[in-house]
């Protein structure tokens, strides 16, 4: 059987949950690994090599991966504000006849503004590539089991689903980056919002049908700043994060809501909503999802793993997150996640594209789903600008950035 060797671009948080997924992926081996930080690199490649998924090595260079033969496909894992400096080598590279791949598969979203997505999008055209869009959570076994039962049985007898919801809730992000709108794109809106508005849209989709059969026309978007720009919490964040993270003076939002009205290619009207927060208060990471239709209603939530402990408070030690992402104490009830990676979709999201790339699967998410996601997420903050409901697309898209990514935005 033909394997395919993958290498790593960023050693972080979410490209380690990639590789705790590796371990239920077959035929393919994660072979390298680089990031600007020559520790976390290594770091990451022992990791792997502690999995047994992979004998991977850390690269000096992105090029220098590239242009390695046993490289047969990337996964794109960086941060946002190196997305586009990341692909930019990926493809000089190619075009320069030192490497050869077979895809390129990237993490959520694709850039940080439309110009950004198409960009990148027409440079990976330029040399051919087979393209991933990773949304992990339209591979959650509990997404897909709801959506395949629901539509095989209520839909199929009563009618499609006409309301889907879905909302990915926590405390806040690991790293000092994605607080800091001018270097992410945004706030939680654009680095949660990606995940909810693409899962409602994938519920509502019948099952085999691409999602260009359920068109978004109308988006309501609205953002706040709930709980870190209150003085007390901008002073623990900037303590936390850095003084670079001063949420007196370039707060990005920590809650958005998102409603986007869909025309199915049978002229129905069926709406999604998406709510995110970085304001939540709970015992850790929340995904949910709802979908409902005329005689039947489906619903998912992350928290209700069906495993708990209950530590007293003669019970300390040290914060971690071995229960749970984004884990918020260590005493009570605490519900456990196990195997995370499975549970939030990142081993089949890697299985299948490891299929994609070796000719096995047509995919399901390509980096033409990321750019309409990027679309959708930046109708949300021209509508939120506005307090408008905007017609999608709306003018002016391919220009737009956000006022929290400026650092001009004031809530």
């Amino acid at each position: 059987m033909p394997r395919l060797g993958v290498g790593f671009i960023g050693s972080g948080f979410n490209a380690r949950f990639h590789m705790q997924g590796w371990t239920g992926v077959r035929d393919a081996d994660i072979l390298g690994v680089w990031s600007p930080d020559d520790k976390g690199a290594k770091s990451a490649a022992a990791y792997c090599r502690a999995l047994h998924v992979g004998d991977c090595t850390p690269y000096r260079s992105i090029a220098q991966m590239v242009a390695d033969p046993a490289i047969d496909a990337l996964w794109l894992c960086g941060p946002n504000q190196a997305r586009l400096e990341n692909v930019e080598e990926i493809v000089d590279t190619i075009k320069r006849g030192k490497g050869s791949l077979k895809g390129i598969a990237c993490e959520k979203p694709l850039a940080r503004n439309v110009a950004e997505a198409k960009r990148v999008k027409q440079l990976v055209d330029s040399v051919g590539l087979t393209t991933g869009y990773l949304e992990n959570q339209l591979f959650a076994p509990h997404v897909e089991a709801g959506k395949k039962l629901i539509w095989a049985r209520g839909a199929a007898t009563t009618g499609r689903p006409y309301l889907a919801r879905a909302a990915e809730e926590h405390s806040g992000p690991h790293s000092p980056w994605f607080w800091m709108g001018q270097m992410q794109g945004g706030g939680v809106l654009n680095d949660m919002m990606c995940h909810s508005a693409l899962v409602v849209r994938h519920l509502l989709t019948r099952p085999g049908e691409p999602l260009s059969s359920v068109k978004p026309v109308k988006v309501t978007g609205h953002i706040a700043s709930l709980k870190w720009t209150r003085p007390a919490y901008a002073k623990k964040l900037k303590a936390m994060m850095g003084p670079q993270v001063d949420y007196l003076k370039a707060p990005s939002e920590d809650f958005a809501s998102l409603t986007i009205e869909f025309e199915t290619a049978e002229g129905h009207t069926v709406i999604g909503e998406a709510s995110t927060s970085w304001s939540f208060v709970g015992a850790g990471l929340r995904l949910s999802a709802e979908l409902l239709g005329p005689e039947y209603s489906m619903k998912w939530n992350s928290l209700d793993s069906g495993l708990q402990l209950f530590f007293s408070r003669e019970v300390t030690g040290r914060a971690g997150e071995d229960l749970v992402e984004k884990q918020n104490a260590e005493q009570g009830v605490m519900p456990v996640v196990p195997q995370e990676h499975l549970a939030y979709g990142y081993t089949d999201e890697d299985r299948h594209f490891v299929n994609v790339f070796l000719g096995r699967e047509k995919p399901l998410l390509t980096f033409d789903d990321g750019l309409e996601v990027v679309k959708m997420l930046m109708t949300a903050y021209q509508s939120a600008e506005s307090g408008k409901t905007l017609a999608f697309p709306p003018r002016g898209l391919d220009t737009f950035t956000p006022k929290v990514a400026q650092g001009t935005w004031k809530p």
